[in-house]
């Protein structure tokens, strides 16, 4: 989540686009971060037939404490949490049966700094054997500037397993005032779209997915958004929407009203065409292909963690809180 949980969200992570909007608030001290190798705890799966029904119920105690104040979206104007709300309960109900209570600790789910200044609600979902999802990760972040204000960043983010090739799904908004966005709506491929043409045409072409960043970028507020990071750029699609709105004339009036006109009716269609036409479409993946995707799923992953996370979560955080909160993703992460 800052300049990405962008995630692979991530892709990106949620605490990607941080560094670029933190850079020039926060000093240069680097925190040292070492992140422990992966506690398949943190990825139980609740339908094993090992766990007893009480260590069942408390699983769900913990899933439902965590997702209420995961989807309360506290720091956000109406018309973001509206969005928030939609996206997620849209993408849950298409994988009810298959996505698993989060068995994240309570201090992963939601945690903060010590000076309070920083608080972050975490919600991960593992799914089962049969289905094409990996993980599903939704995320909000709450951090006051040392300028005034805050910086508010709301993600979502789905990622998918070797049994498809199909891109994952990548949603992210970073606000740093009443009257400044930064959206980043993605369906990131997962194999070179020069070496496999038929995924630009399927995913891309044939969906008319461009049509969307048209759409948006007709707005006279929106602007296009680079990211510093060149990686980011590197592997996000040719249809990726990452734009900046600037509604200082406007006002917030004038930014809920492109949050609720433009941005929601948009990340809907966009999310529906994830749905249909990639996470829940028959692919035929070979196992070279599977091979191919496991390893470069896994790279992709790896360098959240290192280029994204690892730098901006100890800052925002302090090394404990990190290291306990990167722990925890790191299990999902790994492929």
């Amino acid at each position: 989540m800052m300049e990405v949980m962008i995630c692979d969200h991530f892709r990106c992570s949620p605490l990607s686009i941080l560094s670029s909007y933190r850079s020039s608030f926060s000093p240069s001290t680097r925190y040292p971060l070492s992140v422990p190798s992966y506690s398949p705890s943190f990825r139980l799966k609740p339908s094993s037939s090992s766990l007893s029904s009480s260590r069942m119920e408390e699983t769900q105690e913990t899933h439902d404490h965590g997702r209420s104040k995961f989807i309360d979206f506290p720091f956000v104007s109406a018309a973001q949490k509206n969005l928030m709300v939609e996206l997620v309960s849209k993408l849950e109900d298409r994988f009810h049966s298959q996505l698993l209570p989060c068995t994240l600790p309570p201090d992963v789910q939601y945690y903060q700094s010590q000076t309070g200044t920083a608080q972050a609600s975490l919600h991960i979902r593992s799914a089962t054997d049969d289905s094409p999802v990996d993980f599903v990760l939704g995320s909000w972040v709450h951090s006051e500037l040392p300028t005034g204000g805050s910086l508010d960043i709301t993600s979502l983010s789905a990622y998918l397993n070797s049994s498809t090739d199909a891109p994952n799904f990548v949603f992210e908004m970073i606000r740093s005032s009443p009257t400044m966005l930064v959206l980043i709506l993605d369906l990131p491929p997962r194999k070179d779209l020069v070496l496999w043409p038929d995924d630009l045409k399927t995913f891309y072409e044939d969906t008319q997915l461009d049509t969307h960043r048209q759409a948006l970028e007709r707005v006279p507020e929106v602007k296009p958004y680079f990211s510093s990071s060149l990686y980011i750029r590197s592997v996000s699609s040719p249809t990726t929407i990452m734009v900046r709105i600037v509604t200082e004339n406007g006002g917030v009036e004038r930014m809920e009203e492109i949050i609720r006109d433009h941005l929601d009716p948009i990340s809907k269609q966009v999310l529906g065409i994830w749905l249909d036409h990639c996470a829940c479409a028959q692919r035929d993946v070979g196992e070279a292909e599977r091979a191919y995707l496991k390893k470069r799923d896994g790279l992709i992953r790896n360098k959240t963690i290192e280029i994204d996370l690892g730098s901006s979560f100890p800052r925002l955080f302090g090394p404990e809180v990190a290291n306990r909160v990167l722990e925890a993703i790191k299990g999902y992460f790994t492929v």
